[in-house]
């Protein structure tokens, strides 16, 4: 379960992102930074991913693993469903797109931005990750006709040697020059016999996380959070370049208290985390955003019955040197935002700042006052609880639905 939480909650990033980012841009501006937030970041993530569930190859099962494992693609909310023609060619098609039924009552346009403009150079850029001759092309695709067509969309992917090389979108160097392209994750133990050990075998078109060995799972749900971060770097290049770095400082923290709030409530609702300091601690240790810890350098500690210390250590993100992770503004603008994260936990929680020991650079308490009034939702949050993604709920753990034939 945890697992597509994660992966559910590097997906929303996007649709948080988006809305703000049209606060001051019209359609096809915010389209066009979500293809350069895209292309720049999945190419990265997809060959950390092959690395680390070692699998390789430039052939359509690769790229097909890769979908699998991506947060583009969260399990069940973009039910993904596989078929392996050859080497060179294979199909897949949605059976459920949490993503279409966000941008379908927005009306045509925005379902063509997204299913056609969005989507024709991104897919591309993730398959090129494995094969840069790779192209993914629509068998059909919405806006749907008629209205309830099923599947959702229909792709295929071919592999041509002879066809022409895609091209690395320029600011993918960029991402892939960041610390968290590179940084190793925690080796957190586990079971290697109760699953897969990593993703070496032949692709299975029906693969769950639930396949994973434990000690696999734990790699992978790292691997999750990178994307994530990764796609939050991707998509501030963007926003830099095009909308400047004020921008950036602006839409950062906000981006944080909206999207990793609605993380929190899903994370404790999915896990029914008492509305208590020790469940508020779980929820912190389970967040992807404080995830992996080799590159958040976040340690979590009970400082009494009553508050929980989170301390930020010098780390990999705290190095990046520039405004394209969300740790750049702690201490400023990102303070407020982690209030709203604990807020969205519980109304009456709270996260403040407190004078950071040797070796920390920032350190929070965070506990929960049942006598101060509970606050408001953050308008962000608000903004989060649009997507569909809010209020879908994940079939019980274990449940395995089959690829069905088409």
């Amino acid at each position: 379960m945890v697992g597509r939480e994660w992966l559910l909650h590097g997906h929303l990033q996007d649709r948080v992102g988006m809305a703000l980012v049209m606060e001051t841009v019209d359609r096809d501006e915010m389209q066009q930074i979500a293809i350069e937030e895209w292309m720049s970041a999945s190419p990265v993530y997809s060959q950390r991913m092959q690395r680390a569930m070692g699998f390789s190859g430039d052939g359509v099962d690769t790229i097909c693993k890769n979908l699998q494992l991506d947060i583009g693609a969260p399990h069940e909310f973009m039910d993904f469903r596989f078929r392996v023609r050859d080497e060179r060619h294979a199909e897949f098609w949605l059976a459920h797109c949490g993503a279409l039924m966000d941008v379908e009552p927005m009306g045509v346009e925005f379902v063509h931005g997204m299913c056609h403009t969005i989507e024709d150079p991104t897919f591309d850029a993730t398959a090129a990750a494995t094969n840069p001759h790779a192209a993914i092309r629509p068998i059909h695709r919405p806006p749907r006709v008629p209205a309830d067509q099923m599947p959702h969309c229909h792709w295929r992917i071919d592999i041509d040697a002879d066809s022409p090389p895609v091209q690395a979108h320029p600011m993918s160097a960029r991402v892939e020059a960041s610390l968290a392209a590179t940084v190793e994750v925690e080796s957190l133990g586990g079971t290697r016999e109760d699953g897969l050990v990593d993703y070496s075998g032949p692709f299975d078109p029906d693969l769950r996380l639930e396949d994973l060995s434990t000690s696999a799972l734990r790699t992978a749900l790292q691997e999750f959070a990178i994307q994530s971060h990764l796609l939050l770097r991707g998509l501030l290049i963007s926003v830099d370049g095009r909308l400047g770095a004020d921008r950036v400082a602006a839409i950062t923290p906000r981006l944080v208290a909206g999207w990793c709030g609605l993380s929190a409530q899903r994370l404790r609702d999915a896990l029914g985390l008492e509305p208590t300091t020790a469940g508020l601690a779980a929820m912190l240790s389970l967040h992807p955003m404080f995830a992996p810890r080799s590159y958040v350098g976040l340690t979590i500690t009970a400082a009494d019955d009553d508050e929980v210390r989170l301390s930020f250590a010098a780390c990999p993100a705290s190095r990046e040197g520039d405004a394209f992770t969300w740790m750049t503004a702690l201490g400023g603008s990102m303070d407020a935002a982690l209030d709203a994260v604990v807020a969205a936990f519980d109304p009456q929680a709270s996260c403040t700042p407190t004078a950071a020991r040797d070796g920390e650079l920032h350190a929070y308490l965070v506990s929960i006052d049942r006598d101060r009034a509970a606050r408001a939702e953050a308008p962000e949050l608000a903004i989060a609880k649009i997507s569909s993604g809010a209020t879908f709920r994940f079939r019980a753990p274990g449940t395995k639905v089959m690829t069905p034939a088409t």
